[in-house]
């Protein structure tokens, strides 16, 4: 069974090169197209397509935006982000809008197709590239000393709590969880903001990511 997929992007050239490699595969097809994040929205919602691939900067509506919008509507419908930006907030941003996957415009002759492969079949696909900017601004963190109150500094309960903040849950939610009062959550929240030397909830998330703790 073919592979239906949604071309949005706001490039008429790029869009008729994806397609024409695209419906080359014998399993892919693409189904329709949007030049902006609005209609990559309305175009999802007619077509019920199995992969979206979506362009970060777009008129009308971004396409990480666009992805939230998607998901929430659509949560089956997978949507593999493939832009020019290297930059490790928005592979942040797009993931936690719920994209399976990010890679490079630069990589698409080489990668696209396994890409598609790898989301289609339920798993979380970063290109080499993706991967190495965020290892990258790691590395710079550390050399800065940002990282320097490490994950080996926070309590098994700071670990945990941690963990529960990354994945979206609240401080009633976690208080009720680990049988304990949200003002006791709220505090231990606290030291690992200042542990890690993180400032939002953003940071904390990001920080999570970067040590794998939302991989299981």
């Amino acid at each position: 069974m073919n592979i239906r997929i949604l071309l949005a992007d706001d490039h008429t050239i790029l869009r008729a090169g994806l397609k024409m490699m695209l419906n080359a595969q014998p399993d892919m097809e693409v189904v329709g197209e949007a030049q902006d994040g609005r209609q990559a929205l309305q175009e999802a919602m007619r077509l019920h397509p199995d992969i979206i691939l979506m362009d970060i900067t777009m008129p009308d509506m971004n396409g990480i935006e666009a992805t939230k919008q998607i998901k929430k509507q659509l949560p089956e419908v997978k949507v593999l982000i493939l832009t020019m930006h290297e930059n490790d907030e928005y592979v942040f941003q797009a993931l936690r809008a719920g994209a399976s996957g990010y890679m490079l415009k630069e990589a698409a002759d080489t990668e696209l197709i396994n890409a598609l492969h790898v989301v289609q079949n339920g798993y979380f696909y970063l290109s080499p590239t993706a991967q190495s900017v965020m290892v990258g601004d790691y590395l710079q963190r550390v050399h800065a000393g940002e990282e320097k109150d490490s994950y080996s500094s926070l309590t098994e309960r700071e670990r945990e709590i941690l963990k529960l903040v990354a994945e979206g849950y609240t401080n009633n939610q976690i208080a009720e969880r680990l049988v304990i009062s949200p003002k006791t959550v709220d505090t231990h929240r606290t030291h690992i903001m200042d542990k890690l030397n993180l400032h939002s909830r953003a940071e904390l998330v990001k920080y999570a990511m970067r040590r794998g703790l939302l991989e299981d």
